[in-house]
């Protein structure tokens, strides 16, 4: 199986979303799958084909990030240099907009354009890959083509 790149940070939320859904929603769900029993008749009980319900998806999830821990290879940003690698934060101009846009190039899992966690397999990470501060990037995106300078690369 192919290793999946994670930062430090997202293989922690990975590990505290896991802890949390087997210490914390797995007993709750138990408890309320034996409540809805009580009520009798699980044939046309809502409340019992709900609960199992959220337990089936509870048990996928563990097993989903079970699966994604197992294959993780953590990788520390702040051990990086040089051109553009996965971990790394980049500051980009947008040449046309003269718009500035920082992302950091993370996992596939953390990805979060929203708050600026880019998935490497994006079509402008991949075009980021190998470059360096001051080249230009031209990056085919669903919206068009778009044209960005490298302004900074961090790693921390």
């Amino acid at each position: 199986m192919e290793k999946i790149p994670m930062t430090p940070a997202g293989h922690a939320a990975l590990e505290a979303e896991l802890k949390n859904l087997k210490s914390v929603e797995r007993p709750a769900i138990i408890k309320a799958i034996a409540e809805a029993r009580e009520h009798g008749d699980l044939s046309e009980n809502a409340e019992y084909h709900s609960a199992r319900e959220k337990q089936s998806f509870i048990e996928g999830r563990i097993k989903e990030i079970e699966g994604l821990l197992s294959l993780a290879e953590v990788i520390d940003p702040a051990k990086l240099s040089g051109p553009i690698k996965f971990g790394a934060t980049v500051t980009l101009v947008d040449e046309d907009t003269d718009a500035e846009k920082t992302w950091k190039i993370v996992g596939e899992q953390e990805a979060d354009i929203e708050n600026g966690l880019l998935n490497i397999k994006s079509p402008i990470a991949r075009a980021l890959i190998g470059k360096e501060e001051g080249d230009s990037v031209e990056v085919r995106t669903p919206g068009g083509e778009r044209s960005y300078e490298i302004l900074k690369i961090i790693y921390a």
